[in-house]
C-alpha cells in the first residue's frame, strides 16, 4: 500500500506546499503552514489488479490444458502455434502499408462468428474500417468496432462488452490520463501495454497489439514492450511485391522462428500452401550461379533458390553484397573458399541473393552459397534438380545440420534427384530415385561440381 505523502497546508486559505516555508505563496499570510498527511493516490492498476497472489508450492499447482482458438487463417495459426491462447498477448509489427490491419481484420471477421471480437482503431475511423471491409468482402462480418485512443475508455468498453478477442490498432496511438506525456512516447507505450496485458491475464482475454516500427525495422518504443507480451510477430516483405511473410520472433505458446507465407490479393491476404514454389525460379535451362538449399523455418522445411553473381572488379575495392543472407558470413565463406577450396575471388565483386524476399538465418545455406559462387565464377551451371545444404566451418569442414531427413524428404517430394549434403546427414537406408553425395570437406564439394 502506498505511504501517505507529507504536505504543508495553509490554515488561512487552505493552499498547499510541498515543503514548509514562512509565508503562504497563495494568500501571503505568515506562519500559517502546518504539516498534514495527504491521502495516497489510487493505484494506477487498481481497476485491473484483481485478487492478491499468495505463495504456492510448485508441486501443488495443476496446469490447465490450454485450448487453441483458430483464427480461420491457416498460415496465421501456424505462426501462432496452432491458434490463439486465452489470456495471450500478441504484438504484430511491420512497415506501414505491409498489411497488418488487413490481416487482423480478416482474422477478426473469422473469429467473430464464434468468439466476441472487439476491434479498437486509433488511427482510422469506423467508416474507414468499413471501407476496407467492403473491399475485402467482409461487410457483414460479426465484429465490433471502437474508435478510441484513451486507455481508460478502452478498458471501460472491454469491461462493458466482455469480448474474448481485442485488437488494439495501434498501441502507439493509445494514451492514459495518468501520464502527461504525449501518445507514442516511451512512458505512454509502456504504461498502456502493461495495463492491457494485466487485464488480459486477469480476464482471459486475447489482446493483439499492432506496433509501429522504426526506420531500422525494430518495433518502436522500449524493448520492454516485446518482453511483456507473450508473442512477437514481424510482418516482412516488399510492399511492391504481392508476397508477405509473418515471422514469429518470440512465442511462449509455440515455436519461435515459425514462418507464415501470404499472398496479397484484391480480396485480402491468402495463405500459400506450398511456399517452396515461391522461392524457386523456373529456369528452362541450367543457369550458372544458381543453387537450391533446404532451410528450416520453425517446424517447416523450405526450399529456397540462392543466386550468386561473380563479376570482375571495375575499379576500387571488390564488393561483397548479400540480400537475404548475412553479409559478414558471406565474407567469411569467401575466405574459407580461398583457403580450403583454392578458389580466389579477390579480384571479383560477389553478389548473393535469396530469391523471393526470404531471409535465411541459419548456417545450413553455407555450402549452397559457396557452390553458387563457384558456379558463377566458372560460368558452369549446377546439375538440374540438385539440392545442397550444410554448415561450413573455418577449417573447411562441412558440418551436419539438424533435421536433415526432413529436408531431404521435402525436396524429394518436389522432384529433386541429386543431394550434396554433409556425410553425417546421409540417410542410413537408400532412397529410391535419389543420388545422395556426402561430403566432409569443402574441396570435396568443389570437386563434385567440377566433374
Amino acid at each position: 500500500m502506498a505511504k501517505p505523502k507529507t504536505l504543508y497546508s495553509c490554515t488561512e486559505c487552505g493552499g498547499q506546499a510541498p515543503k514548509w516555508q514562512g509565508q503562504c505563496a497563495q494568500c501571503g499570510a505568515w506562519n500559517t503552514l502546518v504539516e498534514t498527511l495527504a491521502a495516497p493516490a489510487a493505484a494506477r492498476f487498481e481497476s485491473v489488479a484483481g485478487a492478491r497472489s499468495t505463495v504456492t508450492p510448485l508441486s501443488s499447482v495443476t496446469p490447465r490444458a490450454t485450448s487453441r482458438i483458430a483464427t480461420g487463417l491457416e498460415e496465421f495459426d501456424r505462426v501462432l502455434g496452432n491458434g490463439l491462447v486465452a489470456g495471450g498477448v500478441i504484438l504484430l509489427g511491420g512497415d506501414p502499408g505491409i498489411g497488418k490491419s488487413t490481416l487482423l481484420l480478416q482474422a477478426g471477421a473469422a473469429l467473430g462468428a464464434l468468439h466476441r471480437t472487439l476491434y479498437v482503431t486509433g488511427e482510422e475511423s469506423a467508416e474507414q474500417i468499413a471501407l476496407r471491409a467492403q473491399r475485402l468482402g467482409l461487410v457483414n462480418a460479426p465484429i465490433e468496432l471502437l474508435a478510441e485512443v484513451q486507455l481508460e475508455a478502452i478498458i471501460a468498453a472491454i469491461n462493458a462488452t466482455a469480448p474474448e478477442i481485442v485488437v488494439i490498432d495501434s498501441i502507439q496511438t493509445t494514451y492514459t490520463e495518468a501520464l502527461a506525456s504525449a501518445p507514442g512516447s516511451v512512458a505512454q507505450v509502456r504504461e498502456c501495454a502493461a495495463q492491457l496485458t494485466r487485464l488480459a491475464k486477469q480476464r482471459g482475454v486475447v489482446v493483439i497489439f499492432v506496433g509501429h516500427v522504426t526506420k531500422e525495422g525494430a518495433i518502436a518504443g522500449p524493448r520492454v514492450l516485446e518482453h511483456i507480451v507473450d508473442t512477437v510477430l514481424y510482418f516482412e516483405g516488399d510492399p511492391h511485391s504481392s508476397f508477405r511473410l509473418v515471422r514469429a520472433i518470440k512465442n511462449r505458446f509455440g515455436a519461435a522462428n515459425e514462418l507464415g507465407v501470404f499472398a496479397m490479393t484484391e480480396r485480402g491476404l491468402r495463405g500459400v500452401s506450398n511456399p517452396s514454389a515461391l522461392f524457386l525460379s523456373q529456369h528452362a535451362e541450367g543457369v550458372a550461379g544458381s543453387a537450391v538449399v533446404a532451410t528450416l523455418e520453425g517446424s517447416r522445411p523450405l526450399l529456397v533458390e540462392v543466386q550468386a553473381l561473380v563479376d570482375p572488379v571495375q575499379g576500387g575495392m571488390p564488393r561483397r553484397l548479400a540480400v537475404g543472407l548475412d553479409s559478414q558470413r558471406l565474407a567469411l565463406l569467401l575466405a574459407v573458399l580461398h583457403r580450403h577450396g583454392g578458389v580466389d575471388t579477390s579480384g571479383f565483386d560477389v553478389f548473393v541473393n535469396a530469391v523471393g524476399g526470404v531471409r535465411i538465418l541459419e548456417p545450413a545455406a553455407d555450402l549452397a552459397v559457396m557452390l553458387a559462387v563457384c558456379s558463377s565464377l566458372k560460368n558452369s551451371p549446377l546439375p538440374k534438380k540438385s539440392l545442397i545444404f550444410g554448415e561450413v566451418g573455418l577449417a573447411g569442414e562441412v558440418r551436419p545440420v539438424q533435421r536433415g531427413q526432413e529436408r531431404i524428404r521435402e525436396a524429394a517430394k518436389l522432384g529433386f534427384e541429386t543431394f550434396v549434403i554433409p556425410n553425417m546427414n546421409k540417410p542410413k537406408q537408400r532412397v529410391d530415385k535419389v543420388d545422395i553425395v556426402g561430403v566432409d570437406r569443402v574441396d570435396e564439394a568443389i570437386a563434385w561440381l567440377r566433374r
